[in-house]
């Protein structure tokens, strides 16, 4: 849907500007194949609760170990209540990006390339395969399964839907492996080595198993959860990752901070 931009007042208040950042003035003659710059207006955002721990940081990468409910970058309704945007600010790197994407609603470990020039590198050993990752989710018990449990199927996303589905009598495009790790009286932790990293594909390989996630909002069904509610974080949790340097050839390993069953906070913004 488009917006509406009150040119006028943009105008008069020097918010268009050419590439030099000298302000457009409405009286300016009409310069072809010449590009105009402006900020649109933000929408009041709320304020996402927790801290976004920094776990490593060194000249090329940053990891850090973010909360639910927090996007990795700007993206619709949430820009300042983004990873990228926060950490550009607190860290002073503008350059700062994501090399791979968490939901907004998983919490856990995220790594960022420091400067543009570094994040060829990285990017092209995640699209490898040559990252590998741990996480680790809250879901009902099920003493029937046996486990370890190695899940394969075909996953896809069609546009317009929350939910993935699963495509019988196509190749598997997804592959998990689940192992029971913690048993508490009718729920359990279990550890998830996902193989290839399709859109939701732990959520719904648990699902399929007969173990949704705890307090997921999509699977098994879409909940409607308000913008502003941060009481029910996902119970996933992206708990360790692990790769060989590009660059240097050093083994890197990181874990999270954060552990199981992640707690709800309130929304109070700091400032």
């Amino acid at each position: 849907m488009s917006e509406f931009v009150d040119v006028t007042g943009f105008l008069a208040g020097e918010r268009f500007a050419y590439q030099s950042g000298a302000p457009v003035v409405g009286s300016d003659p009409y310069g072809p194949h010449t590009f105009v710059w402006f900020h649109r207006d933000l929408a009041d955002e709320a304020f996402v609760p927790g801290t976004v721990h920094v776990v490593h940081q060194d000249a090329r990468i940053v990891v850090v170990d973010k909360p639910a409910f927090l996007s990795t970058i700007p993206r619709g309704r949430h820009v300042v209540q983004s990873v990228v945007v926060r950490l550009r600010a607190e860290l002073g790197l503008p350059e700062l990006s994501p090399l791979h994407r968490l939901d907004r609603v998983t919490s856990g470990l995220l790594i960022l390339a420091t400067e543009r020039r570094w994040r060829g590198a990285y990017q092209s050993m995640f699209q490898r395969g040559e990252v590998g990752k741990t996480y680790r989710a809250l879901a009902p018990l099920r003493p029937d399964l046996d486990f370890p449990v190695t899940v394969r199927n075909h996953l896809a996303t069609r546009r317009g839907q929350w939910q993935a589905e699963v495509v019988v009598d196509e190749t598997p495009n997804a592959e998990s492996l689940i192992e029971l790790e913690t048993v508490f009286r009718d729920t359990a932790v279990y550890r998830l080595t996902p193989r290839t990293g399709r859109t939701h594909q732990l959520r719904m390989h648990l699902l399929g198993l007969g173990i949704p996630i705890i307090d997921d909002p999509v699977y098994p069904v879409v909940r409607d959860v308000a913008i502003d509610d941060f009481a029910r974080p996902l119970q996933l949790l992206a708990s360790e990752v692990r790769f060989t340097d590009p660059l240097d050839g050093e083994l890197r390993q990181f874990e999270s901070v954060r552990t199981l069953p992640l707690r709800g906070e309130a929304a109070v913004d700091p400032a």
